[in-house]
């Protein structure tokens, strides 16, 4: 990977509307130049083995099973309805 230089620091701070200082152009390269070189050690370890993975925990799902409950009826749950018709909730039209 190629070191990045203060003119693509700037041209990705100007894209992201951010106005930087010539020293911070500077310090952001040096910073984004030595991260770059530690990911690059990535490409250094062998990975012909290495199963892909979506998220480096074994994550189980923690929530709860999903068993049918009984449910209010349709009268209760109609009763608070500010506006109805005909058994279903009334509400303004979004349509012309």
């Amino acid at each position: 990977m190629a070191d990045i230089s203060k003119e693509q620091v700037k041209h990705v701070a100007g894209l992201a509307r951010l106005a930087i200082t010539e020293e911070e152009a500077d310090m952001f390269t040096k910073h984004l130049s030595s991260i770059t070189e530690y990911a690059e050690q990535l490409n250094e370890l062998d990975t012909e083995e290495v199963e892909p993975t979506t998220h480096v925990l074994d994550l189980k799902n923690v929530l709860r099973e999903d068993e049918p409950q009984e449910w209010i009826t349709k009268d209760e749950a109609m009763k608070n309805a500010p506006d109805k018709q005909d058994g279903y909730f009334r509400v303004p039209s979004i349509l012309e």
